[in-house]
């Protein structure tokens, strides 16, 4: 073991594995509780716990034994990215599938709207994903252990 490839390296992969599939799904499940009589911002905090489980497979992909301290950090940082990200738009598609539910049975006219903000709460998740694969790639550079 080296400076550049300790022992406990690994460990920070395995935490932004962790985190990106825990936060997303919290935030998922948020968003599903919090406005689960309509179906479609159900569906739309489903898919921010699907970008979660991608990133958490891409970065246990690269998860191994003899593994540089730097891939650790950068697969804990694309895990957090997502996950955060995720923990965020499922609040957000919550919070607006709840009260775009109660304001579209008040008005039928207001659901084309309550449509737009939850894409714009999705994106949010979107970016994560984003950034997580963007920095999961940066993680495959070869460092020699």
């Amino acid at each position: 073991m080296t400076d550049l490839c300790p022992v406990y390296a690994p460990f920070f992969g395995a935490m932004g594995c962790t985190s990106a599939i825990v936060f997303t799904c919290f935030g998922a499940a948020y968003g599903t509780a919090k406005s689960g009589v309509d179906i479609v911002p159900v569906i739309m905090a489903g898919i921010i716990g699907i970008y979660g489980l991608v990133v958490s497979v891409l970065i246990s992909d690269g998860l191994r034994q003899n593994l540089a301290l730097y891939t650790g950090f950068i697969q804990l940082g694309a895990g957090l990215s997502v996950g955060l990200a995720g923990l965020a738009a499922g609040f957000a598609i919550g919070i607006v599938g709840d009260a775009g539910v109660r304001g579209t049975a008040q008005q039928p006219r207001l659901f084309v709207g309550m449509i737009l903000i939850l894409i714009f709460a999705e994106v949010l998740g979107l970016y994560g994903l984003i950034v997580a694969l963007l920095m999961n790639s940066k993680a495959s550079l070869d460092v020699s252990c």
